[in-house]
């Protein structure tokens, strides 16, 4: 009877132990870890009750702090953007108030410029001498690439704000537009224009018709002066998306300038020798970027100017053309 009661009684102190040196900070263990999974980030784990558990408790307080400084470096993160994305729309409200600017109220005094020019030489163009038509020439020629500046840098700003709309698009039918838009220059220069078969994508058919429009009239303006322009349109596709070349037998651009020719405005003939204000191959690398593409300049090229681009696949379409790789001649007009 007597080692009957000691054992119960010894049972009895074991069992009263685990409960308050194990189970009890287990329990509270437990509670914390679910008041911080609950959402109280802030509510710190003391370690207490066996040398393990105080470990355990050690263990889950740090991965609790590290939670903490992640989730405090995140706000801190979405703070900033949240910051940059409400000065992008301050930034953007802008653009569309100087591009309403641009369009109405900075055009007006330029054709008053060049309007009253042109009557003040017709009127009076026997009383000058040389030198004053040629200034009355210099003030029409500066209002005129002031409004080709403005309005190509109106176009530049359009894009993917005014121009924004996402379909899918036929490729061939937006050359087809951009040739038959270029008509009268592709006749005059004789240029030949041969195009792979081209896919269906995502985009904006305007943008798109201005990509080619702009492609396909640099190659014919910066066409060699002794043969007639050759424009080749290839195409290669993968399960990503398209790769697209557009190469030309001109008088070609330097390597140097890879980089250059895309920067807004930025010119590597005098003004004299070719039209234009800089800014077409600027717009076509917004264009295929705003398309989720990267547009560059193929160095390697010797032949003329080769500008490769590509485009992603739509879901759903085949990874190339039908038969591609055959060469659709495209007659000039």
């Amino acid at each position: 009877m007597a080692i009957l009661a000691t054992l119960l009684l010894s049972s009895i102190v074991i069992s009263v132990l685990v409960r308050t040196t194990v189970l009890r900070p287990l329990d509270r263990l437990g509670a914390s870890v679910r008041r911080v999974a609950g959402g109280d980030f802030e509510h710190r784990l003391a370690a207490e009750g066996p040398a393990d558990i105080a470990r355990l408790t050690a263990d889950v307080e740090t991965m609790r702090q590290r939670m903490v400084d992640a989730l405090h470096t995140s706000r801190r993160h979405r703070d900033a953007l949240e910051q940059q994305a409400a000065e992008l729309r301050r930034s953007n409200e802008d653009l569309e108030q100087f591009a309403y600017v641009a369009s109405h109220d900075l055009q007006e005094p330029l054709r008053k410029v060049a309007s009253f020019c042109q009557m003040l030489h017709r009127r009076y163009a026997d009383q000058l001498d040389d030198r004053a038509r040629q200034y009355i020439g210099y003030a029409v020629d500066g209002a005129t690439r002031m409004q080709s500046l403005i309005n190509d840098l109106l176009a530049f700003s359009r894009i993917g704000r005014v121009y924004g709309e996402d379909r899918e698009v036929d490729l061939a039918a937006m050359l087809a537009q951009a040739e038959s838009n270029l008509s009268d220059r592709i006749a005059e220069a004789g240029a030949e224009i041969v195009a792979d078969p081209l896919p269906v994508v995502h985009g904006d058919p305007t943008l798109l018709t201005m990509l080619w429009q702009n492609l396909l009239g640099n190659a014919v303006k910066f066409r060699h002066p002794d043969r007639a322009p050759r424009i080749r349109v290839a195409v290669t596709g993968d399960d990503a998306g398209w790769e697209f070349a557009v190469a030309d037998n001109g008088i070609g651009i330097d390597p140097r300038y890879a980089d250059k020719i895309f920067l807004i405005f930025q010119r590597l003939h005098p003004r004299g020798g070719y039209d234009g204000t800089g800014i077409g191959l600027a717009i076509c690398k917004k264009i295929i970027e705003y398309h989720g593409g990267t547009l560059r300049l193929d160095d390697g090229y010797a032949e003329g100017a080769r500008f490769v681009f590509t485009l992603p696949r739509p879901a759903g379409t085949a990874a190339v053309p039908e038969q591609a790789g055959e060469r659709t001649p495209v007659a000039p007009a």
